[in-house]
């Protein structure tokens, strides 16, 4: 080998390896700072929609008026919240989680190890890919509160029964959606060994949600052309988006040793991170 060419791999090794380094510090920070970080996000989120209900097109006599427009923006705003809180206090730092009775991924050769090879295995940790995927979460559900926001006009009881149904929809999408994946993001920072499956779940329910809209608003009718065709392109932007998600990282999860050794306390013969 060239000088040349071990002065590259020599620089290459020592910038994964500081990569590396760099993704272990990433979930010590996210789980110090998770909840303010959920906490804020919903301070932000409820000071963005502001605008929205200040300028929502139909109007306000009073309070019976305000509430189904300012409702749905509470709830995605403390979904995250909701669902950090309750995460944490279901699956507490340092408690051990039992393994399911039922094993889903069943593809390749495993070990099963014993917990005290699980905490001592140089895989076990969300770092390496599982911190590019625990930042996925989190701006998954930034991503889809500010489609949210930027998609869909405040309206109450006064608009078109198609737009107060289009509306209180969506918001229920984005509302159980941000709980779901704040949840998967817990789980996985704290190892939990249910997350695999709670995020095959979740993926599953964001799928099937986007369905029900379409089908639900399609079968009240209604709809003027220019709206139905922007709400097609959201809802199918949004089922592509989980395709791309289940494809890039079920694969990872089926059979990284990191995920593995984590999240099912086995091992097999070659490591796959």
């Amino acid at each position: 080998m060239s000088l040349n060419g071990a002065y590259f791999v020599k620089l290459l090794t020592n910038q994964t390896a500081r990569l590396y380094r760099r993704s272990i510090t990433i979930p010590r920070a996210l789980d110090r700072a998770g909840p303010a970080i959920a906490a804020l996000w919903g301070l932000v989120f409820l000071a963005a929609s502001l605008p929205r209900v200040i300028l929502a097109p139909s109007p306000v006599h009073g309070l019976a008026d305000l509430v189904p427009i300012l409702l749905p923006y509470c709830l995605i705003a403390l979904a995250p919240v909701v669902g950090y809180r309750l995460a944490l206090a279901s699956f507490p730092a340092g408690t051990l989680t039992a393994q399911p009775e039922i094993r889903l991924s069943r593809y390749g050769r495993w070990r099963r190890l014993s917990l005290l090879d699980v905490y001592g295995n140089p895989a076990f940790g969300p770092a390496g890919l599982m911190a590019s995927l625990l930042i996925g979460l989190l701006l998954n559900v930034v991503l889809r509160s500010v489609e949210f926001l930027l998609a869909m006009p405040a309206v109450n009881f006064h608009a078109p029964r198609w737009s107060t149904l289009l509306f209180a929809l969506m918001a229920t999408d984005v509302t159980v959606l941000s709980f779901f994946y704040t949840v998967c993001f817990v789980l996985a920072l704290r190892g939990v060994p249910l997350f695999p499956r709670m995020l095959l779940f979740t993926w599953l329910l964001d799928l099937t949600t986007q369905l029900v809209i379409a089908q639900r608003v399609a079968a009240l009718g209604g709809l003027p052309p220019l709206v139905a065709a922007n709400l097609g392109e959201l809802l199918r932007g949004n089922v592509i988006k989980v395709l791309i998600s289940m494809f890039v990282w079920l694969p990872y999860l089926i059979l990284s040793e990191r995920v593995n050794v984590t999240y099912r306390h086995r091992t097999g013969e070659e490591q796959t991170e």
